[in-house]
């Protein structure tokens, strides 16, 4: 069973989560969970409870602007994408560090929760990461035969939509969750290198964070992802030079299905397939699946 929580961050923003406890007499690690962007937490709560099943703590909490963590008008409420990292992930992390003292830091992170680790202050105390379609969304690394609808939607309509409302009326669209006019700028109007989304005087605490972190990363992906592709891995991970990583490319075959593109694997039809291959590299760093290892170049 979990436990509903509430924890601060640094500049004083409250979030809300949930904390899942171990099963057995030791705790194996904490896991703190960190979403997709535009995705509530309680969609990775099952994942959440398969972890605690297996004896890990979990955090699972919804980033500033989204769910139980959303204010009550996001219109002006001026959150920003990298908030979800400097602020909301780091607010994550310690708390995790704070319920489980002695505990393993492990990450879980999916889509943009597996690139915003390295923007806490704490993340050199992680001690692995699995990166689930981690990337930031830049738009030159949509996949190819998709590129131009997807820029039509994410970074045209989703804008445009966000200027006339205040905020991105995603719920009622079924375009995800609604998200904060300063999150859809940075998404929309991203640029290819991460820190120049800082200012100048912020760049090199950012990207020494990122250098900072040691934690080897799996970074996973499929086939038919149209966010996490090969350029969009390579992107995201070079900000993490000091940290060991392995990519692996899975095709949805490999675990049964035909299809189950970007926001498939924490769908609880994984429970038999994905999430046990999860669990080993969680409890010692080893990588499933040899066989869908990928070089990235770059």
């Amino acid at each position: 069973m979990s436990e509903p929580i509430a924890f601060a961050c640094r500049d004083g923003v409250r979030l809300g989560g949930h904390w899942w406890p171990h099963a057995g007499a030791e705790s194996r690690g904490v896991v703190v969970i960190n979403a997709a962007t535009g995705v509530l937490a309680r969609y990775y709560h099952r994942y959440a409870a398969y972890l605690a099943a297996h004896g890990f703590d979990a955090l699972t909490y919804d980033y500033r602007g989204i769910g139980a963590s959303r204010p009550a008008s996001l219109r002006g409420c001026g959150y920003r994408w990298h908030d979800w990292g400097t602020q909301d992930f780091d607010a994550a992390l310690r708390t995790a560090a704070a319920r489980a003292p002695g505990a393993e830091l492990l990450v879980v992170g999916h889509s943009i929760g597996g690139f915003l680790p390295g923007f806490s202050p704490e993340a050199g105390r992680i001690a692995r990461i699995l990166s689930v379609g981690g990337q930031y969304g830049y738009w030159s690394d949509y996949a190819a035969p998709r590129r131009a609808a997807m820029m039509l939607k994410w970074n045209l309509a989703m804008p445009l939509l966000t200027a006339l409302y205040g905020y991105f009326p995603g719920k009622r669209l079924g375009w995800l969750e609604d998200l904060p006019a300063g999150v859809v700028r940075d998404w929309s109007f991203r640029r290819a290198r991460m820190e120049l989304a800082h200012a100048p005087h912020e760049r090199a605490d950012i990207l020494a964070r990122f250098a900072a972190v040691t934690a080897p990363i799996l970074a996973v992906t499929l086939t038919d992802d149209e966010f996490a592709t090969r350029s969009a891995l390579a992107r995201a991970l070079r900000y993490y030079r000091n940290a060991p990583h392995e990519v692996v490319r899975l095709h949805p075959g490999d675990l049964g299905y035909d299809a189950i593109g970007h926001f498939g694997l924490f769908h609880a039809r994984h429970a038999a397939d994905f999430w046990p291959a999860t669990l080993a590299w969680l409890r010692g760093g080893e990588a499933p699946w040899p066989h869908r290892r990928l070089a990235l170049q770059g």
